[in-house]
């Protein structure tokens, strides 16, 4: 799950999860944890730059929202450009928060037997509140900790330094 948002969607995360795919034969709570853990970047992002919006520039707290759709449909895509942006602040905010919704997913027991879907699967989660709790969660530690350590976004005005 860690791995999958360090990776943050790109092919790394879709290796793993074919990987995963293949020993699928049972409920697995394995599974559910590097769901919940893909789905948190793109949600702890759409919520800071609605929550932090003095951290994000005008162009990314447009972007934010669309972050939740793609989020609940597990599509992690959405964190790239601002993983790219601010790669030293974004990513270890949405690894701790996956690592957190993946943890309490598994400590709650919550199941999931299907491979991939997010919110379009959810009929198949084992103990789907506890599973929202940890999604929540994540999201919100994520959050919290990209808006505590993200810098302010300075205006540039006239010469490109700020004066």
């Amino acid at each position: 799950m860690v791995i999958g948002c360090f990776n943050g969607g790109f092919t790394l995360i879709q290796s793993l999860t074919i990987i995963h795919d293949g020993a699928i034969g049972m409920e697995d709570m394995a599974l559910i944890a590097v769901m919940v853990g893909g789905m948190v970047p793109p949600l702890a992002i759409a919520l800071a730059t609605m929550f932090f919006k003095n951290k994000f520039t005008e162009e990314e707290r447009k972007a934010g929202p669309t972050n939740i759709v793609m989020g609940l449909s597990f599509i992690s895509e959405g964190a790239i450009p601002f993983a790219a942006s601010d790669p030293l602040r974004v990513l270890p905010s949405c690894i701790i928060g996956s690592a957190v919704a993946g943890a309490l997913s598994m400590a709650f027991n919550c199941t999931l037997m299907a491979p991939h879907g997010g919110i379009f699967v959810f009929l198949t989660v084992g103990h789907p509140l506890l599973y929202l709790i940890s999604l929540a969660v994540g999201s919100v530690v994520g959050c919290v900790i990209l808006g505590l350590f993200k810098e302010g976004c300075i205006k540039k005005i006239g010469n490109g330094k700020g004066n």
